[in-house]
Protein backbone atom coordinates (compact mmCIF):
# COMPACT_ATOMS: atom_id res chain seq x y z
CA UNK A 1 0.00 0.00 0.00
CA UNK A 2 1.23 3.64 -0.61
CA UNK A 3 2.36 5.43 1.81
CA UNK A 4 2.96 8.79 -0.01
CA UNK A 5 0.16 10.97 -0.67
CA UNK A 6 0.79 13.40 -4.31
CA UNK A 7 -1.17 16.59 -3.84
CA UNK A 8 -1.15 18.80 -6.40
CA UNK A 9 -2.39 22.62 -5.57
CA UNK A 10 -3.51 24.84 -8.46
CA UNK A 11 -2.93 28.17 -7.78
CA UNK A 12 -3.63 31.63 -9.13
CA UNK A 13 0.03 33.52 -10.51
CA UNK A 14 -0.85 36.31 -8.15
CA UNK A 15 -0.53 33.83 -4.69
CA UNK A 16 2.89 33.48 -3.64
CA UNK A 17 4.05 29.85 -4.00
CA UNK A 18 4.38 30.09 0.11
CA UNK A 19 1.38 31.20 0.51
CA UNK A 20 -0.68 28.30 -2.09
CA UNK A 21 -2.20 25.68 0.46
CA UNK A 22 -5.10 23.35 0.06
CA UNK A 23 -6.87 26.08 1.61
CA UNK A 24 -5.86 28.86 -0.92
CA UNK A 25 -5.73 26.79 -3.56
CA UNK A 26 -8.49 26.85 -7.08
CA UNK A 27 -8.37 22.82 -6.94
CA UNK A 28 -6.54 20.22 -5.07
CA UNK A 29 -5.97 16.83 -6.44
CA UNK A 30 -4.56 14.02 -4.44
CA UNK A 31 -3.36 10.46 -5.31
CA UNK A 32 -1.42 7.71 -3.74
CA UNK A 33 2.34 7.21 -4.57
CA UNK A 34 4.96 4.76 -3.54
CA UNK A 35 8.29 7.10 -3.83
CA UNK A 36 9.02 10.57 -2.96
CA UNK A 37 10.23 10.90 -6.49
CA UNK A 38 7.26 9.05 -7.76
CA UNK A 39 5.08 11.75 -5.87
CA UNK A 40 7.84 14.98 -7.19
CA UNK A 41 6.52 13.41 -10.71
CA UNK A 42 3.10 12.76 -10.39
CA UNK A 43 2.27 15.78 -9.41
CA UNK A 44 2.40 18.28 -12.47
CA UNK A 45 1.45 15.15 -14.66
CA UNK A 46 -1.90 15.08 -12.75
CA UNK A 47 -2.14 18.66 -12.99
CA UNK A 48 -1.25 18.20 -16.96
CA UNK A 49 -3.60 15.12 -17.19
CA UNK A 50 -6.90 17.00 -15.57
CA UNK A 51 -6.57 19.92 -18.16
CA UNK A 52 -6.09 22.44 -14.68
CA UNK A 53 -2.57 22.71 -14.71
CA UNK A 54 -2.29 24.56 -18.14
CA UNK A 55 -4.90 27.42 -17.93
CA UNK A 56 -3.16 30.50 -18.07
CA UNK A 57 -3.03 32.71 -14.80
CA UNK A 58 -2.44 29.70 -12.64
CA UNK A 59 0.48 27.26 -11.70
CA UNK A 60 1.15 24.12 -9.82
CA UNK A 61 2.50 23.11 -7.09
CA UNK A 62 3.57 19.69 -5.77
CA UNK A 63 3.43 18.71 -1.96
CA UNK A 64 4.23 14.66 -0.79
CA UNK A 65 2.55 13.77 2.51
CA UNK A 66 2.90 11.10 4.50
CA UNK A 67 -0.61 9.19 4.50
CA UNK A 68 -2.00 8.68 7.86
Amino acid sequence: MPTILVVTLICASSLAAKDCTRATAQDVITQPAHTPQECLLLGPAIAAGSGRGTEAGTYVKTLCEQRR
